[in-house]
């Protein structure tokens, strides 16, 4: 242990004492945030379940998106993680994720400012009444708010203890002298980028700086270089995010290093105008000496946060035009053939801690296997009703046959994965209404799959079977099972439209219809069975094939309207 004193003084400082109550009152703030982050993300609960659909081309909307979202989850580095996923995913394009990553940086600032009105007398009620309301609460509304409550309280705990711990400092000078070196804006913003890339978390380490300021350790000049290089630290988070990932993933980690690059540079040749304006802006205490330093620093502190995220929001949000283009240059569009790779577009493990966003990955999936199912419906009808075997319509170097084989892969493998994602989704800590959804998904999932193999296994061999009868349906017969088929696909694309847009108006359509479809084969049955009493000859030939046909459409159509109407009862 070293024991370092004054000249003069008894004063002794234990830098075990300092450095314990340091990291530990930090990890109490790193928890007590998560903590928070987890109620507000439950409580949010379906409302952050619209965010995507509000992510629109309009950056003024994009950008009140992203501070919104960062309120929320208390961290513009999660955000910015949770963009490159759903750039990866492809729910959102390049582009839209632009006003969003500025946004995140204007969220951010509400935690300092949190912080700045020293709360930390309180700490202790608000992690009582947390906890009372997370244990005794039988409602899930009042336990969110309880833990976001407990998680508050315990920020504010890691707060006090950090305080508690460097109040000795205020007397040592060395330490002294090394905080006033901090006001060389190189020298802060550089001991900033590397304390928060090794948190990642530019929150923690705002609250770390207004901490120092409240002990009267700090000045605004020496705070400010400091909050500058935390916002070029917390871009890691996002790089690291990025690896293995998608081009346009990477693109977006790109986006975001230019964007808090860019700004802490363009700021750091003004600095001193800055702490004045700031100076300006902030409330005056009478105190004096140091006194008056810990009273007026933590707001001004909180305050030049605030004004340096929404300034380079602001400056930077009528150029992300230019900046997409100018990171499209670096990072340019390759070409592949992703439609014919066996993987999940969708899904990912990093969205699993919000159950909320896991969930909409999950639909977009299972959209995604609609539309699979979609196309494989519509290659079938071709080889089964001409004498060829047709060309693919997507992949025109594949044959409809080729094309049908080619999903039946898709839907197997989609089928494993997404059950899988759901199972994993349902170990996280839920609402009754997330766990009704999820397991409810995985039975819409097992109905896709069946639907899957009632083309593959039912219908494909009835291509065979065709070409051996060597004749055709009778004209009328062909039309009526080409009417009775083109019902059904309609019914798969309204299916389609239910998870990839929201829409659950189609899924209300598709029951309506179901009654609708029924008493239409069962009429075309009539009239099949009126040709063979008239001894068609085409249609005695080609009866039980006529028959499997319509049958096997029959039953995707009971398929499709039991997903529809899980789907109601879900959402």
């Amino acid at each position: 242990m070293l024991l370092l004193s004054s000249i003069g003084n008894t004063t002794t400082v234990s830098w075990f004492f300092v450095l314990m109550g340091l990291l530990g009152g930090l990890v109490l703030f790193l928890y007590g945030m998560e903590k928070m982050s987890e109620g507000l993300k439950k409580s949010a609960g379906k409302r952050m379940r619209n965010i995507l659909s509000a992510l629109t081309n309009n950056r003024l909307v994009g950008l009140a998106v992203g501070a919104f979202v960062t309120m929320v989850i208390q961290s513009s580095s999660a955000t910015t993680v949770m963009l490159v996923s759903f750039a990866q995913a492809q729910l959102l394009t390049f582009g839209q994720t632009l006003a969003v990553i500025l946004g995140a940086n204007i969220g951010t600032t509400v935690t300092a400012q949190l912080i700045a009105f020293k709360l930390t007398d309180y700490a202790f009620l608000m992690i009582i009444i947390g906890f009372a309301l997370t244990i005794f609460s039988k409602k899930d509304g009042y336990k969110y708010l309880g833990e976001s409550l407990l998680g508050f309280g315990i920020l504010f705990l890691g707060m006090k203890v950090m305080s508690d711990s460097m109040h000795p400092l205020r007397d040592y000078e060395p330490f002294i002298n090394i905080m006033k070196d901090l006001e060389n804006p190189v020298y802060g913003l550089i001991i900033g980028a590397i304390f928060t890339a090794l948190i990642q978390s530019s929150s923690a380490f705002t609250g770390i700086v207004i901490v120092l300021a409240q002990q009267g350790l700090l000045s605004l000049g020496a705070g400010v270089p400091l909050l500058l290089g935390a916002n070029i630290g917390t871009c890691i988070t996002a790089g690291l995010a990025s690896l293995g990932a998608t081009r346009e993933a990477k693109r977006v980690a790109l986006a975001h290093v230019i964007f808090n690059t860019a700004g802490a540079l363009i700021f750091l040749f003004w600095i001193p105008y800055f702490v004045e304006l700031v100076r300006w802006i902030s409330p005056v205490s009478d105190a004096t000496g140091m006194q008056k330093l810990a009273a007026e620093t933590p707001r001004q502190i909180a305050n030049a946060h605030t004004l340096f995220n929404v300034s380079v929001a602001l400056l930077f949000l009528p150029f992300t035009s230019l900046l997409s283009k100018t990171v499209l240059k670096i990072l340019p569009v390759k070409e592949n053939e992703k439609a014919l790779e066996v993987v999940t577009w969708h899904l990912d493990d990093k969205a699993l801690s919000t159950p909320a966003l896991a969930i909409d990955l999950s639909h977009s999936e299972v959209g995604r296997m609609a539309k699979i199912l979609r196309r494989m419906l519509r290659a079938i009808i071709y080889p089964i009703l001409h004498d060829d075997e047709g060309v693919d319509s997507t992949h025109k170097h594949l044959t409809a046959i080729e094309g049908i084989e080619m999903r039946e892969g898709k839907i197997d493998f989609l089928d494993e994965k997404i059950t899988n994602y759901l199972l994993k989704i349902g170990k996280e800590e839920l609402s009754e209404d997330q766990s009704a959804e999820v397991f409810n998904l995985i039975s819409i999932v097992r109905y896709m799959e069946a639907i899957g193999d009632i083309i593959n296994r039912n219908m494909f061999p009835l291509i065979a079977k065709k070409n051996a009868l060597k004749d055709n349906f009778s004209k009328e017969g062909q039309e009526e099972i080409a009417l009775y088929h083109a019902k059904i696909y309609k019914q798969l694309e309204r299916l389609e439209t239910i998870f990839s847009e929201n829409k659950l108006k189609k899924a209300k359509k598709i029951i309506q219809k179901d009654l609708k479809y029924a008493d239409l084969e069962a009429e075309f049955k009539i009239h099949h069975l009126e040709r063979l009493q008239n001894r068609r000859k085409e249609s005695i030939i080609t009866h039980e094939l006529h028959m499997d046909i319509m049958d096997n459409l029959k039953q995707i159509s009971v398929y499709i309207t039991e997903i529809a109407r899980s789907t109601i009862g879900v959402r």
